[in-house]
């Protein structure tokens, strides 16, 4: 009987060292403290990590408590990447269902190859900013792909900062120069860029489609890219797309600057966005390359590289035709 009353006992006792823990877990750090504070979601975060950032910065007393109190709640899979205003003034409770309310801001992730009327159409979906506007003002090829964190009400003024700012993080002062050490201007490197980004996926086709087309360059070869096509012709009403999928004879015949089939050299400027694997595909690019000439499947898989003019006809025998 004694033995049972003790256990008993330390059965009640670690009921209310549990609930005194959680209760406790679950205050407010200062409730006299309004102060509010920006707390950010990185995307893929998970409700540990989560709960570690908030007790780090003081918003929440006890992890543990924070991660039961959302376990509790259900609200785990409901918790949105963003940034949040928050205080040390709110209970545990509160603060874990305003992470499921909406953000201050928005993620916005701008994939590489896109023209920037595409970017436009994101743009124009996600912040309400008209997309003619967008497009007027913004520069095609600079618009660096990435994924932005942007406050919901911005102007078309901080977004377009936003996007700069980040290019000029990107393509640093060591870009830059090798760039010069190359020869070529900033346009050049985006221009070319932005024709490696269309024509090649992977890393190593990249670089030796830069190669290519920059040994085509020096050689005063004309580039032939059926993505300059593409981009001169616009957005095709019937695919609905900005890129056209077949291009016909008729279509390499379009009279247009960006036409490099009757045009040699590079076009006026960018034909998209490019990523940075294509621009240090460019600034790595090999004039001494074998190749001249490439092909890609028909289903764009697979890329076929080819040193003579021979080469590459046999290449369009076996794998296009």
């Amino acid at each position: 009987m004694k033995k049972i009353l003790v256990i008993f006992i330390v059965f009640v006792c670690v009921i209310l060292i549990t609930t005194i823990f959680y209760l406790e877990g679950s205050l407010p750090v200062n409730k006299k403290d309004k102060t509010s504070k920006i707390f950010v979601i990185s995307r893929g975060e998970s409700v540990t990590q989560i709960a570690r950032k908030l007790e780090k910065q003081d918003l929440i007393r006890n992890r543990i408590v924070f991660y039961l109190i959302v376990k509790r709640l259900g609200i785990d899979q409901k918790i949105q990447a963003g940034d949040y205003r928050l205080s040390s003034s709110m209970d545990a409770t509160t603060l874990a269902k305003n992470l499921t309310k909406g953000t201050l801001d928005l993620w916005i992730t701008i994939i590489e190859g896109l023209r920037r009327e595409e970017i436009a159409q994101t743009i124009g979906y996600e912040l309400q900013i008209p997309e003619n506007e967008f497009i007027m003002r913004s520069e095609e090829g600079y618009l660096y792909p990435d994924t932005y964190l942007i406050p919901r009400n911005s102007s078309i003024n901080t977004v377009l900062d936003v996007f700069k700012s980040n290019l000029e993080k990107k393509y640093n002062s060591s870009l830059q120069l090798r760039a010069q050490e190359k020869g070529i201007t900033k346009t050049e490197v985006f221009t070319l860029a932005s024709l490696v980004e269309k024509e090649a996926k992977t890393n190593r086709d990249k670089q030796i489609v830069a190669s290519v087309l920059y040994k085509r360059l020096k050689q005063e070869w004309p580039l032939q890219v059926d993505a300059t096509v593409q981009y001169a012709l616009g957005y095709q009403q019937d695919q609905k797309t900005w890129w056209k999928k077949n291009l016909t004879k008729d279509d390499l015949e379009i009279e247009s600057d960006y036409n490099t089939y009757k045009h040699q050299g590079l076009p006026p400027g960018p034909i998209d966005s490019p990523g940075l694997n294509s621009i240090m595909a460019v600034l790595n690019a090999n004039e001494n390359t074998p190749y001249w000439y490439y092909i890609s499947s028909r289903d764009g898989s697979k890329m076929y590289f080819a040193k003579t003019i021979e080469e590459h006809n046999q290449n369009i025998d076996r794998y296009l035709r």
